[in-house]
């Protein structure tokens, strides 16, 4: 191999590792700006973590429903069936996807079991070191979800569904 092709060959593989991460990041801005905001109920499990910083540790209520319905027979990755309350953005489980159409209000999500967990979106939210407090009162999960069912988590929210942090404003 001359040095020119190992040239245009580094010069190839680091545009096409560019633009998939381009490509990234737009699918998740995309996501973002047209996802159906979807406020899910959560448990905060494990509020720290001195070794990443501060974190809180999430666990959805309707992975714990899910987990009671079907137990262990639950596929390795799937999708749920959500519905959100009239007017609102908080949801409840419904089914699992097994391929109806949505209804009015209906969403897909999608998930994964991981160490016997199910993880929806995320299973934790990062915020600034020292800011902990801001978020004690965290009782929604708020995710942008899109037709596929991919998710991305927010903000959190309050029992009433009003945003947390340090100023309170909607992310």
């Amino acid at each position: 191999m001359t040095e020119r092709m190992a040239r245009w060959l580094i010069a190839a593989g680091l545009v096409l590792v560019l633009g998939l991460v381009n490509a990234s990041i737009w699918r998740n801005e995309s996501l973002l700006a047209s996802g159906t905001l979807v406020s899910l109920e959560l448990a905060p499990v494990d509020p720290r973590s001195l070794m990443q910083g501060d974190y809180m540790a999430l666990d959805w209520a309707v992975a714990r429903e899910l987990r009671r319905r079907l137990g262990e027979d639950l596929p390795a990755a799937g999708a749920i069936v959500v519905r959100r309350e009239a007017g609102s953005s908080r949801a409840a489980l419904v089914r699992l996807d097994d391929g109806t159409p949505l209804a009015e209000r209906e969403n897909r999500l999608a998930y994964t079991v991981r160490d016997g967990r199910i993880r929806i979106a995320t299973d934790a939210y990062f915020f600034q070191e020292g800011r902990a407090g801001d978020f004690e009162r965290a009782r929604y999960g708020a995710l942008r979800v899109g037709g596929d069912g991919r998710a991305l988590l927010v903000g959190l929210q309050d029992a009433d569904l009003g945003w947390l942090g340090p100023h309170g404003e909607r992310p």
